[in-house]
């Protein structure tokens, strides 16, 4: 399994502005949207590790470029990258494009935390076992 994904967003009329271009909070759900299929197509479903170990991954750091508006109806990719495995946290990076024209970019930070103590915890061995076998 490599660990990279690729998620196709079309984007609808909800995600637009009154400029009719793509509110820039809305990057933020096509990215966390990107990357919890990330995790479950590596065997990582969020709602299993959240009702079956009471764990979850949530952002804890996000650097975020806006590089061209997209538009109503595009049709565009995100691409996620895992780059790095910590102890308690993943380092994710993220591109959305639409063949070699590149809308936003942004480096994720996400903690695995203790759902009932609201504590970070150590992302369990057979978590990172999933990712640790390629890394790009």
């Amino acid at each position: 399994m490599k660990n990279i994904s690729i998620f196709p967003i079309r984007i609808y009329y909800e995600d637009t502005d009154a400029g009719g271009v793509v509110y820039h909070a809305r990057y933020l759900h096509f990215f966390e949207r990107a990357r919890i299929e990330f995790l479950r197509e590596k065997g990582a479903s969020q709602n299993e590790l959240i009702q079956q170990q009471d764990i979850a991954f949530v952002v804890k750091q996000m650097e975020i470029d806006f590089h061209y508006p997209a538009r109503l109806d595009d049709l565009l990719s995100v691409e996620t990258t895992l780059v790095e495995v910590k102890n308690a946290s993943l380092v994710f990076t993220q591109k959305l494009t639409k063949g070699d024209r590149l809308y936003c970019s942004a480096k994720v930070s996400v903690a695995c935390v203790k759902i009932t103590l609201m504590k970070p915890t150590a992302i369990p061995q057979e978590i990172k076992t999933l990712f640790k076998s390629e890394r790009p």
